[in-house]
C-alpha cells in the first residue's frame, strides 16, 4: 500500500488488533486518503471524500469502523452501500481480512443474484457490519429482516457510480430509514451535482477530503491506443497477446454477447480466457473471478458492470477492445490495473470515427495517450520460438523419457533417418500439423513493422474538377466562420471533408447525421469518417469521389429539421432550397453516378469491417489476411435478403421525430447498418418498423431505453406491418463499392 511517508498507522490511534492485522498484510504507512480520513471517522465526524479508484478508500472507512466495533451488539452497527455485487464482496472480504484478530466478528455481504436463505439466516444470527447493494438492502428493509435502528455508521462507497447506475433514489430512501444520529461517510471519484445535494442534505458538517492528483488516472499506468485500420481487431488482439508479456488481463467488450463471442475466439486460438457479464448466475461469476485470482485462467473478457469493483493483484493489462461510452467509464476500466502502487498497462482500440472520443478521454484524464505500434510478425515469431524452446526445456527437466528414447533410436536405425528430422516431425505432430511461425506471405495488408501499408503512392489528378466554376472570394463570406475555434484538420487518404449547415444550435448529434446520410443517401455508415459539430454547421469526412448528383441529392436531406445543404469544405454553400417533393429513388441516383466512381469508392480508403464471430476452421490461428474470403466477396454481387419482423416504437410525428432520427439512433446504438432496416411507417404517436428477425435480447432491451425526439423508443414486437402508405420510408439499397458483397450485421442471425 502506497503511503504518506511522515505518518504510520500506529500514529492514527487504531486498535491493537487492527494494527496487528495491518502488520501481517505488510501495510506500514497510510495512503493520503487514509491519513486524511481515519482520524475524523475515529472522532465520529461525517466525512465527504473525493479520490480516484484504487487509492485505498476501503481501508479508509473499514479500519476506523473496526476499531470502534462493539462485539456485544449483534444488530448491524455499520452499513456500507456499494454499486455492484462484485464491489460488495470485495469490501466484505477486506473487512474480514482487517478483522483477522477480532474474534467473533461477523460481516455479511448482501446482493442480488444470491438466494435470500443464507442472508436471512445470517441476519437472524446477528452481524456487526453489512455490505450491500441498494436494491437488495431495500428488499431486506421491506421484509423487515434488516434492522437499522441501532446503526452507528453509514458509508456510501463510489457514490458517483451508484448515481450513474440509477440507484440514487434507493440510496436516499435508505438514508431516510437510518437513525439521524448516525455517522455518514460518502466517497466518490467525482462530485456531480446530485451527489453534492445528498452530501448537503444528509451529512452533518462533514470534513471534506480531496486527494489532489495531477491526473484522474494513476500515473503508474502506461496508456496506449491502437488505431483500428486495415486489420481485424481480433487479429490485432492476438498479436498483442502473443508478443506482450502479461500476468493477468481484463478485456472490455461493450455487450454481453460480445464478451462470450470474444472469449470463445480466444479459447479457440489457445488462450486461457473466460467471459463474465450480467447474464451469468452469481455463483458462476464468483467461480470465474476465483479462477482468475488462482491463475487457472489468464484473460477475463468482461462488460463494464460485471467487472466493477474487481481487485485482482495479478491484473497487469487492461485492453479496451470496444471503446467506452464516456471518459468516466474509461477511468474505471483502467483502474482495474496499477492498483496500490503497482504498475499497469492500458491499451485502447480506437477506430478513425472515434478519434474525437480519444481526445475527450485525454482531456478528462489530463494525460496524453500515446499511439501504439502493433508487434511485428518477427516479434511474434520470436516469442513463439522462445516459448517452444521453454516447453522443450520443461519436458526434459521432468524426465521419464527413456521409453521414447528407445523408440526414436529404433526408428532411426530402421529407416536411416537422422534424429534431427525425427524431432522436427514430432514437433509438427505436437502442433497438430500447424506451422509454428506466422507466414509472411499471408500477411499482405501490413508491413513487417506492424504499420499499415500506404494505400497509394499519390492522390489521383483532379484536373476534371475545373468545371466547378469560380469559387469566389472567401473573404466575402464572414458568416461562415465558426462560433468556436475550428482546428485545422487533414482528411485521411481517399477521404474529403464535407460541410453541412446543421449544428449544435439545431440540436443535432452525430447519430442523427450518420443515420440520415446512411438511410436517405444510401451511403454505408462505415464510409463516413470523422464528424465535428460546431454551433451552426458541422464537418465530416466521406469518400472524395462522391458524384455531383449524389451531393445534390444529399443537400436536400433534412436533419434536426434543417436541410443539410452539403458542400465540399471550402466550396460555396448551396442556397436554401424549397421543400423537396420526394427523394429520388436510390437506384436512380446510382444510375446517375459514373460506374468508375462507384467502383473506386474504395475499400482501400476505409477500414475493413470486422468479420462476424462465426466459427472458422482456422480460428486457432490468426488470419492476417484471408484471400479466400476476399475472393468470395468479389463474386457475391447479390444483396442478402434477411427475414424481417415488425416492431412498434412509442415515438411518432407529434414528437417531431423523423425516419432519419430513428434510423440514426438504431444504427448508432445497436450497430445495425441502415441497409438492414426495412420499411418505416410513422403515425401520430408511434412508429412501425421492420428489423431483422432474431434480435438478441440484450440489444432489444437496450433499444427500448434509447431516446428519440425526447421520447424513449420502448420497442416492442408487433404482429405485422400496417399497409404501405404514401408517407412510408422504404428500405434503401446502400451505395457500396462494387468489390464487396453485403453481409448481415454482427449480432443478428436469420432464423
Amino acid at each position: 500500500m502506497s503511503g504518506t511517508p511522515d505518518i504510520v498507522f500506529a500514529d492514527l490511534n487504531l486498535s491493537a488488533p487492527i494494527l496487528k492485522s495491518l502488520k501481517e498484510v505488510g501495510y506500514e504507512s497510510p495512503s493520503p486518503i487514509q491519513a486524511a480520513t481515519i482520524p475524523y471517522l475515529l472522532d465520529n465526524r461525517d466525512v465527504l471524500g473525493q479520490a480516484q479508484t484504487g487509492t485505498g478508500k476501503t481501508a479508509a472507512f473499514a479500519l476506523p469502523i473496526l476499531s470502534r466495533i462493539d462485539l456485544k451488539q449483534m444488530t448491524p452497527q455499520a452499513l456500507v452501500l456499494a454499486p455492484t455485487r462484485e464491489l460488495a464482496i470485495q469490501v466484505a472480504e477486506a473487512f474480514q481480512r482487517y478483522a483477522a484478530h477480532i474474534p467473533k466478528f461477523h460481516v455479511l455481504p448482501i446482493y442480488g443474484g444470491q438466494s435470500y436463505g443464507p442472508q436471512l439466516a445470517a441476519l437472524r444470527r446477528g452481524v456487526h457490519v453489512v455490505v450491500g447493494t441498494p436494491g437488495r438492502v431495500i428488499d431486506h428493509l421491506d421484509k423487515g429482516s434488516l434492522d437499522l435502528s441501532a446503526l452507528k455508521t453509514l458509508v456510501l462507497d463510489e457514490a458517483d457510480e451508484m448515481l450513474r447506475m440509477g440507484f440514487i433514489d434507493d440510496v436516499e430512501r435508505i438514508l431516510r430509514e437510518t437513525p439521524e444520529s448516525r455517522q455518514t461517510a460518502l466517497f466518490s471519484a467525482t462530485m456531480p451535482a446530485p451527489i453534492k445535494r445528498i452530501a448537503t442534505t444528509y451529512l452533518n458538517n462533514p470534513h471534506e477530503v480531496l486527494v489532489a492528483a495531477k491526473t484522474t488516472t494513476s500515473e503508474n499506468i502506461r496508456q496506449r491506443y491502437w488505431l483500428v485500420s486495415g486489420m481485424h481487431k481480433l487479429d490485432a488482439l492476438t498479436r498483442i497477446l502473443e508478443a506482450e508479456p502479461f500476468d493477468g488481463m481484463i478485456i472490455f467488450s461493450r455487450t454481453k454477447l460480445g464478451t462470450e463471442e470474444l472469449a470463445e475466439r480466444l479459447q479457440a486460438r489457445g488462450f486461457s480466457a473466460a467471459a463474465i457479464n450480467g447474464d451469468m448466475q452469481q455463483a458462476a461469476r464468483e467461480r470465474t473471478i476465483a479462477q482468475l485470482k488462482d491463475g487457472k485462467i489468464d484473460i477475463l473478457v468482461a462488460t463494464d458492470v460485471a467487472a466493477r469493483g474487481l481487485d485482482v493483484d495479478r491484473i497487469s493489462h487492461v485492453i479496451n477492445y470496444d471503446v467506452p461510452y464516456d471518459a468516466e467509464s474509461y477511468t474505471h476500466r483502467i483502474g482495474r490495473t496499477g492498483r496500490a502502487g503497482r504498475s499497469g498497462e492500458a491499451i485502447l482500440f480506437i477506430t478513425p470515427r472515434e478519434r474525437t472520443l480519444l481526445k475527450t478521454i485525454e482531456r478528462a484524464t489530463r494525460q496524453e495517450i500515446g499511439r501504439m505500434d502493433l508487434p511485428t510478425l518477427d516479434a511474434v515469431n520470436d516469442v513463439r520460438i522462445a516459448k517452444f524452446k521453454d516447453e522443450i526445456t520443461e519436458v526434459l527437466a521432468q524426465g521419464g523419457l527413456e521409453h521414447y528414447q528407445s523408440l526414436i533410436e529404433a526408428y532411426e536405425n530402421e529407416h536411416n533417418v537422422p534424429a534431427l528430422e525425427i524431432a522436427a516431425a514430432l514437433a509438427l505432430m505436437a502442433r497438430g500439423g500447424k506451422p509454428l511461425l506466422l507466414d509472411k506471405k499471408r500477411e499482405t495488408g501490413w508491413h513487417e513493422d506492424g504499420q499499415p501499408r500506404p494505400e497509394r503512392a499519390e492522390r489521383p489528378e483532379r484536373a476534371d474538377r475545373g468545371d466547378r466554376g469560380d469559387r469566389g472570394d472567401r473573404a466575402d463570406r464572414p458568416d461562415r466562420g465558426p462560433k468556436k475555434e475550428r482546428l485545422p484538420r487533414t482528411s485521411e487518404p481517399g477521404m474529403q471533408t464535407y460541410r453541412i449547415e446543421v449544428g449544435y444550435q439545431h440540436g443535432v448529434k452525430p447519430g442523427n447525421i450518420v443515420g440520415a446520410i446512411a438511410n436517405e443517401g444510401g451511403i454505408e455508415s462505415k464510409y463516413i469518417g470523422r464528424i465535428e459539430i460546431y454551433d451552426d454547421f458541422s464537418v465530416l469526412d466521406m469518400p472524395d469521389d462522391l458524384p455531383p448528383d449524389l451531393i445534390e441529392h444529399l443537400a436536400s436531406i433534412r436533419v434536426a429539421g434543417q436541410a443539410m445543404r452539403i458542400s465540399r469544405d471550402g466550396d460555396p454553400v448551396p442556397a436554401p432550397a424549397a421543400p423537396a417533393v420526394a427523394a429520388a429513388p436510390r437506384k436512380a441516383v446510382e444510375e446517375r453516378a459514373p460506374k468508375k466512381a462507384v467502383e473506386e469508392r474504395a475499400p482501400k480508403k476505409v477500414a475493413k469491417p470486422e468479420p462476424e464471430l462465426s466459427p472458422r476452421v482456422d480460428d486457432d490461428e490468426p488470419a492476417f489476411d484471408d484471400d479466400a474470403a476476399a475472393k468470395k466477396k468479389k463474386k457475391d454481387k447479390h444483396k442478402v435478403n434477411l427475414p424481417m419482423t415488425a416492431f412498434r416504437l412509442e415515438v411518432g410525428v407529434k414528437h417531431n421525430a423523423t425516419p432519419s432520427n430513428i434510423v440514426g439512433a438504431i444504427a448508432n446504438e445497436a450497430g445495425l447498418e441502415a441497409k438492414y432496416i426495412g420499411r418505416i411507417e410513422m403515425f401520430d404517436d408511434h412508429t412501425m418498423i421492420e428489423l431483422p428477425d432474431g434480435m438478441p435480447d440484450d440489444i432489444f432491451q437496450h433499444l427500448g431505453k434509447v431516446w428519440v425526439g425526447g421520447q424513449q423508443l420502448r420497442i416492442s414486437h408487433a404482429n405485422n406491418m400496417p399497409p404501405m402508405s404514401g408517407k412510408h420510408t422504404p428500405p434503401r439499397e446502400a451505395v457500396k463499392p462494387a468489390k464487396g458483397g453485403a453481409k448481415p450485421t454482427k449480432g443478428f442471425k436469420a432464423r
